[in-house]
């Protein structure tokens, strides 16, 4: 009879000793959490690959994880390296380029347009006159030039100075995906076996963390690099360093509410008080439709696999930014996902009650 008691206690002790080893556990892995949520989300995204590639293979788990932690290290790091050397050179000689421009004569011919004389005008209301004084702009351009500049020059030395960090995060998101690849289904025989769950529910859990972060993956970072390409290959045309504010563009798409509008806006009003009309509505054409259009177009295509509708979608974006930076924009959506899996089965397994109280 005491045994028969004792159970139930005994059981609530072991649970609250495993709550806070997790606890615990958790804290000690908190500062990597990070590359290690990658890892995993990464390997669970690549895994058909994986499982093809070890049958090529003969049944070789581990040199089939490897090759792919191999890849994805060459089409990571490369093209990465390749792009941001290539940012820098473009960001410190667009510097340069703007420091030459700001001479006297083209500011007076930028302050001599229609449309900056009545700017001008209504600014001279607000601001005391020596602020639009042509020689004042011209010595803040000149400043604000040379600091972007000496910023960007600045950036390869704060990269030296991080790379270990960089080293250590990336060399454990790759130690973490070689074990994620290689012992994939132990994993998720043991997660399924861990969790008090019917097999069928676990089904639907595992299927739509899946399917969300797949879709979070792809509509946020291809979204992000197509919006990058396209607006840089625009920005390019209309005379400006196109893979420099491409890139920027990409990162841009990032941000909620004003997206891609952060560049191609004042490129557009640029080219405007500079005289190249055509150019100015060509900016504003290209932004405004081609690029616009590519987020409204591919964003709800890579989402469409995800259960959960367009407010919802937003509000787990904006949330995530707001709570774990860009890496909210994956984390966000996951986070809600579940939630709602939980909510459903929590429908489904209540349904009988549910009714019931409905019909009371």
């Amino acid at each position: 009879m005491n045994d028969t008691s004792q159970a139930p206690s005994n059981r609530l002790i072991l649970l609250l000793c495993l709550a806070i080893a997790a606890y615990a556990s958790y804290w000690l892995i908190e500062p990597f959490l990070r590359p290690i949520v990658l890892a995993i989300l990464i390997g669970m995204l690549s895994f058909p690959l994986h499982d093809w590639m070890e049958q090529r293979l003969g049944g070789r788990r581990n040199l089939a994880a490897l090759l792919g932690c191999l890849v994805l290290s060459i089409v990571v790091m490369l093209p990465a390296s390749m792009v941001l050397m290539a940012i820098l050179k473009q960001g410190i000689s667009y510097a340069v380029i703007v420091r030459d421009w700001a001479t006297e004569e083209n500011i007076h011919k930028v302050l001599s347009h229609p449309w900056m004389l009545q700017l001008r005008e209504r600014l001279g209301e607000l601001l005391p006159p020596e602020m639009l004084d042509p020689a004042a702009i011209k010595s803040q351009a000149i400043t604000t030039a040379s600091v972007v500049g000496k910023k960007f020059a600045g950036v390869s030395t704060a990269m030296l100075g991080s790379i270990t960090h960089f080293a250590m995060n990336f060399t454990l998101l790759l130690f973490v995906l070689f074990f994620v690849l290689r012992d994939h289904d132990a994993m998720v025989a043991f997660i399924r076996h861990a969790l008090p769950l019917s097999r069928s529910q676990e089904d639907v859990l595992f299927k739509e963390v899946i399917d969300v972060s797949k879709s979070a993956l792809l509509g946020s970072l291809l979204t992000a690099a197509t919006q990058g390409v396209v607006g840089g290959f625009g920005l390019w045309l209309a005379g400006f360093p196109g893979l420099f504010w491409g890139a920027i563009m990409a990162f841009a798409s990032l941000i909620p509410f004003v997206g891609t509008a952060l560049i191609w806006l004042p490129a557009s009003l640029y080219l405007f008080f500079t005289g190249e009309m055509e150019w100015g509505f060509f900016m504003l054409f290209w932004g405004a439709v081609v690029v616009g259009s590519i987020d409204n177009f591919l964003r709800p295509m890579f989402m469409q696999g995800a259960s959960m509708n367009t407010v919802v979608v937003f509000f787990s974006l904006i949330g995530g930014l707001q709570l774990f930076g860009l890496a909210g924009l994956v984390y966000g959506p996951i986070i809600f996902a579940i939630t709602l899996v939980f909510f459903r089965l929590y429908e489904s397994e209540y349904a009988e009650f549910l009714d019931a109280q409905d019909n009371s």
